[in-house]
């Protein structure tokens, strides 16, 4: 192994905490009149070009939203509320948006962006890739120290299914219940590296697999290193992929500060001396199905003894002094609220909810 390429990631992650948190969430276009998916977001993206903070994604009907590094979580929850604001605005001569892990009435197969970015995707996946209008919300924070790092990187591992189950957002798709919380993870293995993303033991190990992905032209660049939790190797943070995403501010805020806090509470333990926990991960893949099966009103099972508890037991447990967002999540999320909306009615929902 290159110890020039070890050195370089452990540098990145050993970087001061310059970036602090950040958030990113990819949102839908939809149809003014009809409310359906608009596969369009080039024409809306055509009218924000020059701003860093949007983006084009994979769908044609799909746009991104990126908050610059801030230092609290509440200036990174501002950032994201003015950006909506803002790409509502430049989208309303084109259609209207929404955030959700899936749009209630999408077909299983959607329209791709017409961008050299995605061909390679295209050319590994063909359909498979046109089944890709999901969305997801993407939670940054940087954690100034590469060991550090790491080590809360393995024991989060643990907890992605209790952020999936708060976050979970997407009981509806093609037109029907899915009978599911969040169908999202279930559209998103027709890719590969998705879902719980394996333990890393040592920094070597993470260089050397970058390298055969990118010799096998497997993983071409680190940006395709998908898991639903990962060591994000440009800007030296840790990236939680897990959340879909959320219909209002207020909802991203309460997962964000969820997630955020058992970040923050394992790299207490860490810095105390208390060796962190790492689990294999067909345990961690069990709670995983209950988690997008039941959300926030299912049980989710004990890692160590396979007992079983109340998933809302358990997050209350989890972090202390929880965000009223977060304790309001927990008592209905976002599948209990868009599923109470019908499916006739949840898209109307939805749209209602993006600048709330």
């Amino acid at each position: 192994m290159d110890r020039v390429v070890v050195d370089q990631l452990r540098a990145r992650f050993d970087a001061p905490d310059a970036l602090g948190y950040g958030i990113e969430e990819e949102l839908f276009l939809v149809d003014g009149e009809t409310l359906a998916l608009l596969p369009q977001a080039r024409k809306v993206h055509d009218r924000v070009a020059d701003e860093p903070r949007f983006k084009l994604e994979l769908m044609a009907s799909q746009l991104e939203i990126v908050t610059p590094p801030c230092a609290e979580l509440e200036t990174a929850v501002a950032e994201l509320a003015q950006a909506r604001r803002d790409l509502a605005a430049a989208a309303a001569p084109v259609g209207r948006l929404v955030s959700a892990g899936a749009h209630p009435t999408a077909p299983e197969l959607g329209a791709l962006t017409d961008d050299p970015r995605y061909q390679h995707t295209l050319d590994d996946y063909g359909e498979r890739a046109r089944r890709q209008d999901v969305s997801g919300l993407h939670l940054h924070i940087s954690l100034g120290g590469a060991d550090r790092t790491l080590a809360v990187y393995n024991a989060l591992r643990s907890h992605l299914p209790e952020i999936a189950a708060l976050a979970a957002n997407a009981p509806f798709h093609n037109q029907r219940d899915t009978g599911l919380a969040s169908i999202r993870p279930v559209i998103a293995v027709n890719l590969r590296r998705q879902g719980v993303p394996p333990a890393i033991p040592s920094w070597e190990w993470f260089a050397n697999s970058l390298a055969w992905g990118a010799a096998s032209n497997t993983v071409p660049d680190t940006r395709r290193w998908w898991f639903e939790l990962r060591l994000h190797a440009t800007y030296g943070t840790l990236e939680m992929r897990v959340p879909d995403a959320q219909a209002s501010v207020a909802d991203v805020h309460g997962v964000a500060a969820f997630a955020f806090g058992l970040v923050e509470a394992l790299a207490a333990r860490y810095d105390a001396g208390e060796p962190l926990p790492v689990h294999d991960s067909w345990r961690i893949d069990e709670n995983r199905w209950s988690a997008m099966r039941d959300g926030v009103g299912g049980t989710l099972a004990d890692l160590d003894t396979g007992e079983r508890v109340p998933t809302r037991e358990l997050l209350h447990s989890r972090v202390p002094d929880l965000h009223p967002e977060t304790e309001r999540l927990i008592e209905a999320n976002g599948a209990i609220r868009t599923r109470q909306a019908g499916l006739d009615g949840a898209a109307a929902y939805l749209v209602d909810q993006f600048l709330s």
